[in-house]
């Protein structure tokens, strides 16, 4: 029994040692892509492309949307979050007292179409019976 006990334990500390040195190399990537973004915004500064502000932000939104990328999220801006967690989600009624839309929403077409789920339903527990 103790063999099993170290090879559970032996088990345990890979799945902590692989954990922690994919957390390591997640960083070195996110730490290299911020690097690699701040020279593409720096070249495109040089050359009068973008603007330095419009350089700052390009760098932040490819920074955050790498980590959201690597935490298994949808990239969004923070606005887009914002307003999703503060606005309520907007739900369309419609009452039945509303005038069909179309003919296969007539009474008759609603009331043909009873009588054949009725059918059915009927024909299922025959068919279960038997």
């Amino acid at each position: 029994m103790a063999g099993l006990g170290d090879i559970v334990q032996k088990a345990f500390y890979l799945g902590v040692g692989l954990a922690t040195t994919a957390g390591e190399q997640a960083g070195e990537t996110l730490s290299s892509l911020g690097v690699q973004a701040q020279k593409l915004a720096d070249e495109m500064v040089a050359k009068g492309e973008i603007t330095t502000e419009e350089a700052r932000k390009l760098v932040d939104d490819m920074v955050k949307s790498a980590q959201q990328q690597n935490l298994g999220q949808a990239p969004s801006s923070t606005t887009e979050r914002a307003q999703k967690t503060t606005e309520p989600r907007r739900i369309e009624i419609v009452s039945d007292s509303e005038a069909p839309s179309s003919p296969s929403q007539s009474p008759e077409h609603i009331s043909d179409m009873r009588k054949q789920v009725e059918a059915l339903q009927e024909e299922l527990k025959r068919m279960k019976n038997s």
